[in-house]
């Protein structure tokens, strides 16, 4: 199958230090694109750059922290000139009943999975303008679309990710920049804590969760698409999960 050339196209991945970030990086140095690596721990960034080489560089940031963002795409855009791919992968989860939950939780949830999102792209957008095929392409969940119990704070904030997506698709389609939401069921990630334990392992080992790398491939294959086409939507889950 023959895809979009992705040579020297550049990228800024967040929550790059693991799971779906770093594999989302790793395959698109593979495809040959520059990539800028953030995420909050710097050891685990640098760790990862130096596997990948000169293709890859370094800007941590709290994507909660709109200083800490201005200065990742500053970085971004004074490096390689503009941006062709905003891959907004960091986020949090944590699980309990409603009732339980901690309203300092309820702020770290949005703060990371919504003013995240909001942060990150409100600065690349002007990195984006003008670049064929550009992108934004955004980690959501299954859970933005089907509210799942002891996981209601995290469902909101992805149906929050999902109506900020529709809408901004329509604002931006016009200027040529593709707006587009990978949604998956279960993955093998560090994501979730309030989980009992062995108890997420075990639901994905019975699913026969999706890898990282799966989620990573997904994103490439959207993003390489032509640049008049835009995969508005991916709901990808284990063949084994039948509902969120």
């Amino acid at each position: 199958m023959q895809l979009r050339d992705l040579s020297d196209l550049t990228a800024v991945v967040t929550g790059a230090s693991s799971g779906i970030g770093a594999a989302a990086a790793r395959a698109l140095v593979a495809e040959g694109m520059n990539v800028v690596l953030s995420a909050r721990s710097v050891d685990k960034l640098e760790a990862l750059a130096e596997e990948l080489g000169e293709r890859a560089s370094v800007m941590a940031a709290d994507v909660a922290d709109r200083d800490q963002v201005a200065r990742l795409f500053a970085f971004a855009g004074e490096r390689h000139g503009g941006l062709d791919l905003l891959f907004n992968n960091a986020g949090v989860g944590y699980a309990a009943p409603f009732v339980e939950s901690d309203p300092s939780d309820w702020q770290r949830t949005f703060e990371a999975n919504v003013y995240g999102v909001f942060n990150c792209t409100h600065e690349a957008i002007p990195l984006l303008r003008g670049r064929s095929g550009a992108m934004i392409s955004s980690v959501a969940s299954v859970a933005g679309r089907r509210g799942v119990e002891n996981l209601a704070v995290y469902s909101a904030s992805k149906f929050a990710v999902v109506g900020f997506h529709d809408a901004l698709r329509k604002e931006l389609g016009n200027e040529g920049i593709r707006v587009s939401l990978i949604e998956p069921g279960a993955v093998y990630t560090n994501w979730g804590y309030g989980f009992a334990e062995g108890e997420l392992k075990q639901r994905r080992d019975e699913l026969h969760a999706l890898s990282a790398e799966d989620i990573a491939r997904l994103l490439v294959f959207g993003f390489a698409q032509p640049a008049n086409v835009n995969l508005q939507e991916m709901w990808v889950m284990p063949t084994r999960q039948l509902q969120p």
